[in-house]
C-alpha cells in the first residue's frame, strides 16, 4: 500500500503506477536474462489501458475471460480497468470485493506469455475506497452489514489514510520471467499422478 493525497485519486495517477509496475517487471526480466542467457522472453513496456465496458462493447458475444485473452494477445501488456460494477449488459466483468478497491479506479495487469499461448494476470490493484465510495459499493453489493466491522468503522470515521495498492503473484511472476508452462515448475505443491505423468511427457517437470 502507498499513501496518496485526495488529488491523486484519478485515472491518470492509477495509470502512472501501473506503468511503474510494468517497468519494474521488465527491468527484472532484463536482470534475469543476464543471469540466465537461455531466456529469450520479450515483454512489452507499452501498456494498453482499456476498461471492462470498452471490452464488452468491442466483443459483446465473448465472455469476460475470452475478452481478456483477445486484448492481451493483441497488445501483449494490458491493464483492464473498472472491475467490479455491472456493465451495460447487466453482468459484471469479474467479481471484486466492494470494500477495498474503488471500482472506477482499479485494474488488473496482464502479460502475454508465449510459452503457454495465453494471457497471465500478474497483479490486481487499484486506488482504495473512500468512505463515500465504500458505502455506495456496499449498498450495490448488498453488504452494508460489513459497516459494523472494525476496519469499515475506522475507514468510515476517516481514521485511515487514502491509499493505492495491490498484490503481485510471486509464483506467476516467476513463471512469467522464466517462460515456464506450468505453475508447478516454480512453486512446490502436491499434484495428481496423471498430471505429473502428462507434464513429464511434454518436458515439464513439476516441483
Amino acid at each position: 500500500e502507498m499513501v496518496i493525497t485526495p488529488e491523486q485519486r484519478n485515472v491518470e495517477f492509477l495509470k502512472s503506477i501501473v506503468v511503474k509496475i510494468v517497468n519494474a517487471i521488465c527491468d527484472t526480466l532484463d536482470e534475469t536474462k543476464k543471469a540466465f542467457d537461455k531466456i529469450d522472453l520479450k515483454l512489452s513496456r507499452e501498456v494498453k489501458f482499456i476498461t471492462t465496458q470498452e471490452l464488452e462493447d468491442l466483443y459483446p458475444d465473448k465472455t469476460p475471460s475470452e475478452r481478456e485473452q483477445i486484448v492481451t494477445r493483441e497488445y501483449r501488456t494490458v491493464c483492464i480497468m473498472q472491475i467490479g460494477g455491472k456493465l451495460k449488459s447487466g453482468v459484471k466483468h469479474d467479481g471484486r470485493a466492494p470494500d477495498y478497491d474503488d471500482w472506477s479506479l482499479n485494474g488488473d495487469i496482464f502479460f502475454w506469455l508465449d510459452s503457454i499461448d495465453s494471457a497471465i494476470e500478474i497483479s490486481s490493484m487499484g486506488i482504495r475506497v473512500t468512505p463515500e465510495v465504500m458505502k455506495k459499493q456496499l449498498e450495490e453489493d448488498g453488504s452494508t452489514d460489513r459497516l459494523e466491522l472494525p476496519f469499515h468503522k475506522a475507514l468510515m470515521n476517516n481514521e485511515l489514510p487514502l491509499t493505492i495498492g495491490g498484490g503481485i503473484g510471486q509464483s506467476r511472476l516467476c513463471m512469467l520471467l522464466l517462460g515456464k508452462r506450468h505453475i508447478g515448475e516454480v512453486q512446490a505443491s502436491v499434484w495428481p499422478d496423471d498430471m505429473i505423468e502428462d507434464c513429464a511427457k511434454q518436458g515439464i517437470y513439476l516441483l
